[in-house]
This record gives structure tokens, sequence and C-alpha cells, in this order.
């Protein structure tokens, strides 16, 4: 019922930037929080970064001061703008988004997930 589609993945120097986006399509009535989660090979998934429907945003401390969390609520996008990377931010990026749902039953509240979108940083 709904989908998000992550874009902006790639190959980049250390030290480059990147900025990745995801827009939520289908059945949406509200969009609460949007956030991008990161997971490498053999690691849990782990928060990056997470915005409200307010623009309130937190991330994780190995982020803090090169990632910003950013979102167009009329476009239901959510966008990640990373500076300054390094080759330990390698991995793959998931989009999610906690979503009100319409149906002909009324409004019920989902987590949704992108594809995920990989980011390779070279040293």
């Amino acid at each position: 019922q709904v989908q998000l589609v992550e874009s902006g993945g790639g190959l980049v120097q250390a030290g480059g930037s990147r900025r990745l986006s995801c827009t939520a399509s289908g059945s949406i009535f509200n969009i609460n929080t949007m956030a991008w989660y990161h997971q490498s090979p053999g690691k849990d998934r782990e928060l990056v970064a997470r915005i409200t429907s307010g623009g309130s945003s937190t991330y994780a401390d190995s982020v803090k001061g090169r990632f910003t969390i950013s979102r167009d609520n009329a476009k239901n996008t959510v966008y990640l703008q990373m500076n300054s990377l390094k080759p330990e931010d390698t991995a793959v990026y998931y989009c999610n988004a906690n979503v009100d749902v319409g149906s002909t039953s009324g409004i019920r509240n989902s987590d949704y997930w992108g594809q995920g979108t990989q980011v390779t940083v070279a040293s």
C-alpha cells in the first residue's frame, strides 16, 4: 500500500559528498517520522538519522556534524546529505517511514522500508 523508493547511492571518494533521496507513494494519509538506517556486511541495521514531521532531527554519534537529514512534506520525500564521507560509512542505506495509511476500513499505522541503496566510500 505504501512504497518507498531510494536513490542517490554509488561510489564516492573519502572526503566526498553524496545526497540520498527517498520518496513515499501510495495510500498515504500522513507520514510521521522518517529515517535513514544503514547496514554493513555482518552487522545489524543501525539508525543513522531520524526526522519528525515537524522537522526535529536526531543523529547517530558517528555521523553528527557530517550528515544532515531533511524532508519535503509536500513531496513525501526525505533526504540525507552526507559530507566528509569515510570508508566506514560504506553500507547499504535504507529509508524508513512511519505512515498513517488510509483504507476503506479506516486509518492504520505501519512502518515501511525502502529496498536499500548501496553507498561505497573508497579510501
